[in-house]
């Protein structure tokens, strides 16, 4: 059973950083290297590296205090990272987590506007599925594919 932690209004700042530090601690027990970037800095939020330290993959960390749409921006150019990581709920504990790639976010990608004001947001009912729910071997994933992509570079510059 989820436990509600304090319901006092949390500025979005705070609530940012309880996505970024809870990404954070369940990387840590899964045995990732972790460093949070510089708060509120263009880029991604998170840069993580297995045990080897063989190689490393860039999170991009959303946070919500309710199960609501994720906010993009007004472009889809700044999704960045080799992984996105949303957070809903983060007033609950565990707050639900959803693994995706960058790809997917701009598949998936809602846009709206007029009068050139144009924005770009994910639905719950996109995000919030059984696909990304808790698929935190998906980084795994990402890893496998880096590391299959330099060596096969690596061939092809020796070849």
């Amino acid at each position: 059973m989820k436990k509600p932690l304090d319901k006092t209004k949390r500025s979005s700042q705070v609530t940012g950083n309880v996505g970024m530090f809870y990404a954070c601690y369940k990387l840590s027990m899964m045995g990732w290297n972790v460093m949070p970037t510089a708060r509120n800095a263009k880029g991604i939020d998170i840069v993580a590296y297995p045990a080897n330290a063989n190689n490393f993959i860039g999170i991009q960390v959303k946070s919500l205090s309710q199960r609501t749409a994720v906010p993009l921006g007004k472009g889809l150019d700044g999704i960045m990272g080799d992984c996105w990581i949303v957070l809903n709920r983060v007033r609950e504990e565990p707050p639900n987590c959803f693994i995706l790639y960058p790809e997917e976010v701009k598949k998936l990608a809602n846009r709206s506007g007029k009068n050139g004001n144009i924005s770009y947001w994910l639905e719950p009912p996109d995000y919030d599925v059984k696909e990304f729910k808790e698929k935190w071997g998906r980084l795994d994933e990402i890893l496998i594919h880096k590391e299959k992509s330099m060596n096969s570079s690596a061939i092809t510059q020796n070849g």
